[in-house]
């Protein structure tokens, strides 16, 4: 699985959880989450939107979440605006781990804090405190 911004990128990066902003808030389907996090405890499980063939053919790793890096006053600053229900899974993995480093599979997107303003408009002005 693959997003048309990230389809050409093959390197995967590991972040911390804590590091990756979340600025709009997801709609999510909890039985999908519950799906992902089985399969990542080695326990494929289908879901309304992956097959119990295509669960079991990841072998415990959940496809990248496509993450934006903007630098800002020399330190990299990470946002996910996709992704919605793998960062969930993710997030209930660590918490069940007790991880606060907890690392997410992502590809990074170079962007710049004027590409950023075209997703979050005015509030930009907070993403880096």
């Amino acid at each position: 699985m693959s997003s048309i911004q990230t389809h050409n990128l093959q390197r995967i990066t590991e972040i911390p959880l804590s590091q990756i902003r979340r600025p709009i808030m997801p709609v999510l389907d909890t039985q999908k989450i519950d799906a992902m996090v089985s399969t990542m405890n080695g326990i494929p499980m289908a879901s309304k939107t992956c097959s119990l063939e295509s669960a079991q053919s990841m072998d415990g790793k959940l496809p990248p979440i496509d993450v934006m890096v903007v630098r800002h006053n020399d330190e990299n600053y990470y946002f996910a605006f996709g992704g919605c229900h793998r960062f969930q899974a993710y997030d209930r993995q660590a918490k069940d781990k007790d991880d606060s480093n907890y690392l997410v599979r992502c590809k990074l997107i170079p962007a710049t804090e004027r590409q950023l303003k075209m997703y979050v408009g005015g509030s930009i002005d907070n993403m880096f405190n």
